[in-house]
């Protein structure tokens, strides 16, 4: 059996993974904060965005993930190819900017999660999830996108165990939850929440990794006849993995809402997890703080991932990635040491995500569509016209969150 042969065998052998990795992103510290906020507040008033922007996720994480397969090549390196220099650099800043935004919520829930499970100073917390994140990130560069996708896998495994275990022993209404299916807001606030939730779950640093695990886990010259399989596995991938991510975002707004509505506290994650220990025991509450270690550890390795195919694709510049998560590190540990409130930062971080997230999904849909970039793989008429829909529901948003922070009502 030939070298190529063993590759594509071994291709076709086990091809889900990539769209695990990346739904990491969807269960990370930012949508703790975003999810436990709103379930607490609101109660279950905001479920149908949840489950809104699980939907859109499937859709635009596929796009992706079929665009790495097809092209052989990330996002940032189609867009990169078709922006003359001044643009590029324009884009290649907003990105960062949703890359720094991605870090800085990543490195504050683990450092919460340190000091809620051992006592560790928020600021030495910060240094830890720094350090252990760089040893993540070594498994790759050492053991290769396999093992590094094993890792990650297990932590999610973890972070669903942690968040989910409440519901065990919680109380929720499920005919509260059915009403919250349908979709309304109740004052400014609950839009600034919605957006935040969205920027978590719709995240643009996944969209942009998405179509780089899929080429490095599957090569940048898929065979023909081997498109198709892999098409439908990714497919298959995607839909698992964001089942299990979207199932952990309900569950932590059905835990808030039914368990914590009139706990005080509760709009800090700290507060959340001292109410969640006291109604429904230490064991959940344990249970909560090393859900949300595993969400931090797990998700600023991939953020450090998602920055460095940014950086690649639009800059055409690679630095070792132990040296970009000390660059990235810093301004999180920076906000650690001022004393800002970490809870709130971790929210209007998301607020950031939701704003960036039309710079990804607009080109992703537009290269999706192009039968001179995608081929005979082009999205079909009624998959761009969702796709198109999907874009203009997120910008109608974000264009509602701009106008009530200008006019000082967010």
């Amino acid at each position: 059996m030939s070298g190529q042969e063993r590759v594509s065998r071994g291709r076709l052998a086990w091809p889900l993974g990539p769209a695990f990795v990346a739904a990491v992103a969807y269960v990370d510290p930012g949508n703790v904060a975003a999810n436990i906020t709103a379930g607490a507040q609101y109660g279950y008033l905001l479920v149908w965005v949840l489950v809104a922007a699980n939907l859109m996720a499937v859709l635009v994480q596929y796009l992706s993930a079929k665009l790495g397969l097809v092209t052989g090549a990330s996002l940032p390196e189609l867009v990169g190819a078709r922006l003359s220099r001044g643009p590029r650099l324009a884009y290649w800043f907003q990105a960062e900017l949703v890359a720094a935004a991605t870090d800085l919520a990543e490195v504050l829930g683990g450092a919460i999660a340190l000091h809620i499970l051992f006592g560790i100073p928020m600021l030495l917390g910060g240094a830890i999830v720094g350090v252990v994140s760089m040893g993540l990130l070594a498994v790759q560069s050492r053991r290769g996108q396999r093992a590094f996708e094993a890792v990650v896998v297990g932590l999610l495994a973890v972070i669903t165990l942690g968040f989910v275990s409440g519901l065990l022993v919680g109380s929720v209404s499920w005919a509260g939850a059915a009403q919250g299916l349908v979709p309304r807001f109740e004052g400014t606030q609950t839009v600034v929440l919605a957006a935040s939730m969205l920027g978590a779950t719709v995240m643009p640093h996944a969209v942009y990794a998405h179509s780089a695990l899929s080429r490095d886990r599957h090569g940048s010259a898929v065979p023909r006849q081997e498109l198709p399989h892999l098409l439908r596995a990714t497919r298959w991938d995607v839909l698992l993995s964001l089942f299990v991510a979207g199932s952990v975002n309900t569950a932590m707004l059905l835990l808030a809402a039914g368990s914590l509505a009139d706990a005080p506290g509760t709009d800090s994650i700290e507060g959340a997890h001292a109410a969640i220990a006291q109604t429904l025991g230490p064991a959940v509450g344990i249970a909560f703080g090393i859900g949300l270690l595993a969400s931090g550890l797990a998700s600023t390795s991939v953020g450090c991932y998602a920055g460095s195919t940014i950086m690649a694709g639009l800059l055409h510049r690679r630095i070792p990635q132990t040296v970009r998560r000390v660059i990235t590190l810093l301004p999180a540990l920076a906000l650690l040491a001022a004393g800002v409130n970490p809870t709130q930062a971790l929210v209007l971080s998301q607020v950031v995500l939701s704003l960036g997230i039309p710079f990804a999904v607009v080109p992703l849909v537009r290269l999706s569509c192009s039968r001179s970039v995608m081929g005979e793989s082009a999205a079909s008429r009624p998959l761009t016209v969702l796709a198109w829909l999907v874009v203009g529901l997120i910008a109608a948003l974000n264009l509602a969150l701009v106008w009530l922070t200008a006019t000082g009502r967010a």
